[in-house]
């Protein structure tokens, strides 16, 4: 991949700025024969838990007219066993490459999210985590972390005492403004924020008068959401010092461009990955192809180059 896309993280040197986004790719090993890892400029893991979770009752997705609706319900083997089982895997099948593994984090208690980090923190090959938070805060009443900036600082403050690695973010747009939220994670340590995750979403079957997915709500992700998560973005970036990665409906490079011309540094695809498993390596290369077209000579020259 040519020069021009490599970038640093949060001192994380990545080949391109395209990240292969958490719920999306499994924990990597499982697209080995589908896609050359080694080309990506990162894999952020499917969501880890202190347990292993069964998830939701299915149906789980549901396509809409731009995207999809997903209940899976965070369903993962938990970070013991994969840290045991699927990081070696991962670590070996990576050995050389520059790909960056990014462990996805979440918890219903910030007591949760401490013990993934602690089991993580004694693993080799992860470069940095990432902390879900669109969770409810079950010693707190179910209100979401995501949605209350006093939370949102707890959580972040106290796995900010215990990882070394770097620590990004992950925010969910169902908040009436980002901008506290966004601020709230960088004051309590955050290295870089993530986002947008989905928005809360239903879809009706008009004949059993049912919802379409087991658990009756979901979140909808895909090329629909892709204006308010740059707007999102957009205003996230504004408000803090700190880097920020941009996601939400990414299907292609002139998508990844307007992301990182909304002041994202890097991005993550997601839905894209569905249907097409080798989407962030396409998507870095028409990326790179535009910056080729437009006579741009590197990458961070886009960044943040918003004319408004």
């Amino acid at each position: 991949m040519p020069s021009r896309l490599a970038i640093s993280l949060c001192g994380i040197p990545l080949k391109t700025p395209v990240l292969a986004a958490s719920g999306t790719y499994a924990y990597g090993v499982e697209l080995k024969d589908l896609v050359d890892l080694s080309a990506l400029g990162g894999i952020v893991v499917k969501g880890l838990s202190r347990e292993p979770m069964d998830g939701n009752p299915p149906p789980r997705v549901w396509e809409t007219e731009a995207g999809m609706i997903n209940s899976i319900g965070l369903q993962n083997i938990g970070v013991r066993a994969f840290v045991a089982e699927k990081l070696p895997q991962l670590h070996e099948l990576l050995r050389g490459a520059a790909t960056a593994i990014f462990a996805n984090v979440f918890g219903y208690a910030v007591e949760d999210y401490l013990e993934v980090v602690r089991v993580l923190e004694d693993a080799e090959g992860v470069a940095a985590y990432e902390l879900n938070v669109s969770c409810p805060n079950t010693k707190h009443g179910g209100i979401f972390f995501s949605s209350d900036p006093a939370l949102l600082a707890e959580v972040v403050g106290a796995v900010r005492k215990i990882a070394r690695r770097p620590l990004l973010v992950k925010l969910s747009p169902n908040v009436a403004r980002i901008e506290p939220l966004a601020k709230a994670a960088e004051e309590a340590g955050a290295d870089a924020l993530s986002l947008v995750n989905t928005f809360v979403a239903l879809a009706i079957d008009p004949k059993t008068r049912k919802p379409r997915l087991g658990a009756g709500f979901g979140g909808l992700s895909g090329p629909a959401i892709k204006p308010i998560a740059l707007r999102m973005v957009y205003e996230a970036v504004r408000s803090v010092k700190i880097p920020v990665v941009g996601l939400g409906g990414i299907s292609n490079g002139l998508d990844a461009a307007e992301f990182l011309i909304a002041g994202a540094s890097a991005v993550e695809v997601g839905t894209a990955n569905f249907w097409d498993p080798s989407a962030p390596v396409r998507i870095a290369r028409e990326l790179d192809e535009f910056l080729q077209q437009e006579g741009i000579e590197h990458v961070n020259k886009l960044v943040g180059t918003l004319k408004l």
